[in-house]
């Protein structure tokens, strides 16, 4: 049918020349259609009147995004300083950066990304010392970037790679395989993989895949029904074996994963973000049924490795802060556990195996501390990281006698390390040097008090020498969810921001995992009302201390951190001048109805049980704007691949705020096109525009005319 109430796109775009004429001026929005379309939850009424926009393929949502999108660019393009912004980003884009080395048999392989190269290159040289020569270009893949590669598992003989292939920013992936000696690709293609890997064992490897989505509905269908398949090299994928399915359980992540020594297969059973159970097969006696290991779904469980008949495992069951355990498979009763390492204050954030040794690298106030041990549980020495930052990638196979590693903080550049397992001892294996003086800039970590008196930790950078004295745009970000840990890291975009006499807050509210398992349950499910206002708390300490001021205070956070976002600005508008929630999760009542949604109600609950519908409905950032308030100047940002985080979240929260929103602020979406979740996947290219447009947003709503300063 015919939407005879949306507002064409010429009469759309007059009015954006009409009304963007300074952040002083109130804009009158193109009209969004409404509907009648409500729902009842256990007795309470909800109307829904923008469902219209979950149609993500029809021609009325199409030309709603077209407007919508036309409107925000004309706006956009009136901020005198937007180009000077790009400008900057992309001179302090340009240079090498490296990371991601690991080693494979005679072979090591590095990521490297050239300058203003829309995708990073994967590099293979021979030795330390040897040449290094282009493994994969993925940006010969596509004109504009759009295609993205990750790596994924060697095979146990050293000889084949097996990579994924994203288009467009989707979670969708295809799998292809190369033999690494001579570079060259196989004919083998195994399509619809999402979330998974391969686990090697003899000529071929077993993986997870989903059916066939029907035509149309790839972004946005459900995803269900995982199965588990043995791929042997050279086949087809219809000649593919189907080694494990469960057909009374459709939303259940399953994975496999096989040890080194290829003796075990294991299937990771879980049910979301949170929460697992274990099987797993003997591959080498003739074992053909699937035994218990660990039994799901209340705790976390990781296979390390196996040591002989025993294997290495990584749990937080009986410790919440996690610990390593060995385990006979032939005998895994919970009372028979060996405690290799034992659970500490801090939280034991992973743990791998490496030349015979057992690493395991914990955080201390958010912050990467690494240790070797015999795997024995006979602790060794702490390996030396250059500074207090974020260490990640330490691991590789029993013979290895060397391994390498990636460190950054929020001032110390990105860099591989290579450590020697016998000295102990690390060196620079590919460093990156940024176009900016970092000397310049310094980090500080303040404690800062919450609501209910909890103590949250905080990070703040910002250039040398600052005064207290409210004079600061500040950017307050967080994630604070499914027990992800925000730690230190290098960003060339937040440059801008400190060059302008301004600061970076990052605190680690809960929700996350920065001191386990306690400070994740702290803020999830009917606790997540914790994170927020350890957010909000986060945004008066600024204030109060005099670091920024309201008017010069923005907020920003991704996906779980869009939802974050969205719930304090609707909760607390007066406390921030601008908001900039992007891929957020903004419909609690119906995230659970699309892709792997459903895998998110361990961490939030669903609207579907009494018991969490009316925490869901009273947070919800769609459901909570009201009529009459006065905003934060807000800037939605998606994309239209986005099929984890589906853009209809974004879509009916603008749609809803535009038609309440009072006052002068601008509220408005951008919206990327051919562009996944966030920057996942995403061409350099498309990073710097979208990253142009927040601090141009953020500068211009707060009257700041930024310069290189």
């Amino acid at each position: 049918m015919r939407n005879k109430h949306l507002i064409p796109i010429f009469i759309a775009t007059l009015l954006v020349f009409s009304q963007c004429k300074s952040p002083d001026t109130r804009l009158s929005y193109p009209t969004t259609k409404k509907g009648t379309q409500s729902d009842t939850y256990f007795g309470t009424v909800v109307a829904d009147p923008y469902r219209w926009l979950e149609n993500d393929t029809s021609a009325e949502t199409k030309e709603w995004v077209k407007t919508e999108q036309g409107f925000t660019e004309n706006y956009l393009s009136k901020i005198p300083f937007r180009e000077t912004i790009k400008n900057r980003y992309k001179e302090l884009l340009n240079y090498d950066k490296f990371f991601g080395a690991f080693k494979v048999g005679d072979y090591i392989i590095f990521t490297k990304q050239e300058g203003l190269q829309n995708q990073s290159v994967y590099y293979i040289q021979k030795g330390p010392e040897g040449e290094a020569k282009v493994l994969i270009d993925p940006n010969k893949l596509s004109d504009d970037g759009s295609v993205s590669v990750a790596l994924d598992q060697v095979s146990n003989d050293k000889k084949y790679l097996t990579y994924h292939v994203n288009k467009g920013g989707s979670d969708w992936q295809t799998m292809y395989i190369m033999e690494i000696a001579t570079q060259k690709k196989m004919d083998d293609q195994l399509d619809w993989i999402k979330f998974g890997g391969a686990a090697w064992q003899g000529p071929g490897f077993y993986y997870s895949r989903y059916n066939k989505p029907a035509p149309g509905t790839e972004l946005s269908a459900k995803s269900e029904f995982q199965k588990i398949y043995y791929h042997k090299v050279g086949d087809k994928q219809e000649q593919d074996k189907l080694v494990f399915e469960d057909k009374a359980h459709p939303q259940m992540y399953y994975n496999p994963e096989v040890t080194e020594d290829e003796k075990y297969l294991f299937v990771i059973k879980s049910p979301g973000t949170d929460g697992a159970e274990i099987i797993y097969r003997n591959l080498t006696n003739g074992q053909k049924d699937f035994k218990l290991l660990f039994k799901g779904f209340e705790y976390n469980y990781d296979i390390i490795n196996n040591v002989g008949d025993k294997l290495l495992a990584y749990t937080n069951d009986g410790a919440g802060n996690y610990r390593v355990i060995e385990v006979d498979p032939n005998n895994p009763d919970k009372k028979l556990w060996k405690e290799i390492i034992p659970e500490k204050p801090e939280k034991l954030e992973s743990a791998s195996t490496l030349g015979g040794k057992l690493f395991v690298s914990y955080l201390k106030d958010a912050s990467t501390k690494t240790y070797q041990y015999k795997t024995d549980g006979t602790f060794e020495h702490e390996v030396p990281l250059p500074a207090i930052g974020s260490a990640s990638g330490i691991g590789g196979y029993n013979s290895d006698t060397y391994a390498f590693y990636d460190f950054s903080s929020f001032t110390y550049p990105p860099g591989i390390y290579r450590y020697d397992i016998a000295t102990g001892k690390s060196v620079v294996f590919r460093k990156s040097t940024p176009k900016a003086n970092v000397d310049d800039f310094e980090t500080e970590q303040v404690f800062y008090t919450s609501k209910d008196g909890t103590k949250i930790p905080m990070f703040l950078v910002h250039k040398k020498g600052i005064k207290a004295d409210g004079s600061h745009p500040t950017l307050l970000y967080a994630y604070g969810g499914f027990g992800v840990s925000s730690t230190p890291y290098f960003s060339n975009s937040k440059i801008i921001l400190y060059e302008n006499d301004g600061i970076f807050a990052m605190p680690n509210i809960r929700g996350g995992g920065e001191y386990g398992e306690k400070w994740h349950k702290g803020g999830n499910l009917l606790n997540k009302q914790n994170g927020f206002d350890d957010f909000i708390a986060a945004a008066e300490y600024l204030i109060d201390q005099k670091y920024t001021t309201r008017d010069k205070l923005a907020i920003n956070g991704g996906s779980n951190g869009g939802l974050l976002v969205g719930a304090v600005m609707t909760q607390r508008p007066d406390l921030f001048k601008v908001a900039i929630p992007e891929v957020g999760v903004m419909d609690m009542l119906r995230f659970q109805k699309f892709t792997v949604g459903w895998g998110w109600s361990v961490e939030y609950g669903s609207s579907d049980s009494a018991k969490y519908f009316p925490v869901l409905y009273k947070y919800s950032p769609l459901h909570n704007i009201r009529k009459d308030v006065e905003y934060p100047a807000t800037l939605v940002m998606t994309a239209d691949h986005d099929d984890r985080v589906v853009p209809a979240h974004s879509f009916k929260f603008i749609s809803t705020l535009q038609e309440n929103q009072k006052g002068t602020n601008p509220v408005l979406i951008r919206i990327e096109i051919n562009q996944g979740h966030g920057a996942s996947g995403a061409s350099l290219s498309k990073v710097i525009e979208s990253e142009t447009d927040k601090w141009s947003f953020m500068f211009y709503n707060m009257g700041i005319e930024p310069g290189n300063k």
